[in-house]
């Protein structure tokens, strides 16, 4: 049996956990997904891959 965890879902459990704790967190952690996903909507996906 294989264990693959994926970056995505792996910091979305990490971040609902946060805001569980400190619900203050969110704004911020949206602001950082907001900015992460817009980053690679201008760069786009490709250019994240090594070669």
């Amino acid at each position: 049996m294989t264990l693959h965890l994926g970056l995505g879902p792996l910091l979305s459990l990490i971040a609902g956990i946060l805001i569980l704790i400190v619900p203050r967190l969110l704004n911020y952690i949206v602001a950082i997904y907001l900015i992460a996903i817009g980053l690679v909507g201008l760069i786009g996906p490709g250019a994240w891959r090594w070669h």
